[in-house]
């Protein structure tokens, strides 16, 4: 009889644990997948250390990310490749009246208070002192789309007086790769070029370039708003079929962006082993002088979206602007 006993409590314990067992492989495998597209940059790579690193965790989903250059980005919105994707804020009109509805969750690229970013670079041995003197000369540009390249132009246009038409302008714009625009510009592929950030502070460090105009500056005299170049966006049919997985996808993303912002110099040595040219003082940098992630939108968002739509539609590039707060989802973190 004892032995009896004993095998069905072994039996009953057995039974117990392969149900505890049964019941956390079916925990991991409710985990739902988002996919996030954001732009391949090193300091980018710092605001998803918190996530990549395993620091940030979910019980609900996992973020399966890309790092892309920017037409890439634009490429893959109206495909719908991915869950989330980092885009332009001038997507959203382009991809309204091609009929594809766009949904902000959240800011994706702000100018840093030092507002160094968005500069017009020349060599330091050009003769080059004034945006006037590059009157007929070459700007090299890692997109000509971009929202960021509309901001510049608007600054040349409304702060310098600058004619910045594609067709017929001062000056000849030129699209190339990012990772080349710098060794364009030291070679005389171009006179002029709007480096990516990692460019610009290597520029800066090394005292062989100089700049004719911060933009971001301007911009933020011209219209009393940091400008915003990229955020975070969605479909409408995705949200509505998995809104809580976006809900915590929000959370986790904003909670890498706060481990990146509290421990700068750990993320800053990591980036700077992942990428040889990087410094380990770059990202400390970036979040300061060029630019930074916010996770959340603010009013002062949604007037930089409507600034930048109002301003492109003098310029004739858009023939409606959106309302700001009409293409926010209802749920982003709000600050």
């Amino acid at each position: 009889m004892k032995i009896w006993q004993t095998f069905r409590s072994s039996a009953r314990l057995a039974a117990a644990v392969g149900i505890v067992v049964s019941l956390a492989a079916g925990a991991a495998m409710a985990k739902e997948k988002i996919t996030y597209a954001y732009l391949a940059d090193p300091a980018l790579e710092g605001v998803m250390y918190g996530i990549k690193s395993g620091k940030i965790t979910s019980d609900l989903i996992e973020i399966e990310t890309s790092a892309l250059q920017v037409p890439a980005l634009i490429a893959s919105t109206p495909a719908k490749s991915y869950d989330v994707i980092m885009n332009a804020v001038m997507a959203i009109p382009f991809a309204k009246r091609r009929g594809l509805e766009l949904v902000v969750l959240s800011s994706a690229l702000r100018s840093a208070k030092g507002r160094l970013g968005s500069g017009i670079w020349v060599k330091d041995s050009s003769p080059y002192k004034t945006m006037a003197d590059l009157k007929g000369k070459t700007i090299g540009s890692y997109s000509l789309r971009a929202t960021g390249t509309t901001w510049i132009r608007i600054a040349l246009w409304k702060k310098h007086g600058m004619n910045v038409s594609y067709k017929g302008g001062d000056f000849s714009w030129v699209q190339l790769p990012a990772p080349t625009l710098l060794s364009a510009l030291e070679s005389g592929q171009v006179d002029a070029a709007t480096l990516i950030h990692a460019q610009a502070y290597a520029a800066k460090s090394s005292g062989n370039y100089r700049v004719l105009a911060y933009t971001n500056q301007d911009n933020r005299e011209l219209f009393d708003v940091d400008t915003l170049s990229a955020v975070h966006v969605t479909y409408p049919e995705k949200l509505a079929a998995r809104p809580e997985a976006f809900k915590e996808f929000n959370r986790m993303l904003l909670a890498s962006v706060q481990y990146a912002n509290d421990n700068t110099a750990e993320v800053g040595e990591a980036i700077s082993k992942q990428t040889a040219k990087i410094s380990p003082d770059y990202f400390a940098a970036w979040l300061q002088d060029y630019a930074y992630v916010p996770a959340v939108v603010t009013a002062e968002d949604e007037k930089a979206m409507t600034t930048v739509w109002t301003m492109a539609k003098e310029m004739g590039i858009l023939k409606k602007v959106p309302d700001a707060k009409s293409v926010i989802w209802e749920h982003a973190i709000r600050q």
